[in-house]
């Protein structure tokens, strides 16, 4: 066809600059929560009877996930590995989209949660943590006399 001027596709360098740009001063959010491209991407609902929690982190290794309950506050802690080769080996990377180095959550848990249950499973990159609601502010019902 043509030859390009360029070693490398000014289009696809363009694209991730402009997208970069967007999520550098798009504060502003909508019903899917913050568009800052944290990771790892989470879920937070409750049941009358559990507090569920889900991280959504494929490609994690679950020995370098760390889950610590301290006070009200969930943090979610952990490291990817870069699957590219090394900065030692002589290749150029032209487009790297996929999240690699160290992370931090942090999750404020409602009043009602009780941090003495919690159960945490990680499965097919999903981290799903429970936690119990206290008796006192689970839903009850009242027989009327």
């Amino acid at each position: 066809m043509y030859k390009t001027l360029f070693p490398r596709d000014i289009f696809a360098e363009l694209d991730t600059l402009q997208r970069e740009l967007q999520q550098a001063f798009d504060f502003s959010p909508s019903i899917r929560g913050l568009s800052r491209g944290t990771f790892p991407a989470i879920n937070v609902g409750r049941t009358n009877q559990t507090l569920e929690i889900y991280a959504f982190a494929p490609g994690l290794d679950p020995a370098k996930i760390d889950l610590e309950v301290e006070r009200d506050v969930l943090t979610l802690t952990g490291e990817r590995q870069s699957a590219l080769p090394g900065k030692d080996e002589k290749t150029n990377v032209h487009i790297q989209e996929r999240f690699s180095g160290r992370f931090r959550r942090v999750i404020t848990l409602p009043e009602d949660a009780d941090a003495d249950s919690v159960n945490a499973n990680y499965q097919d990159g999903v981290l799903h943590v429970t936690m119990q609601r206290r008796a006192a502010a689970q839903p009850r019902h009242i027989n009327l006399q």
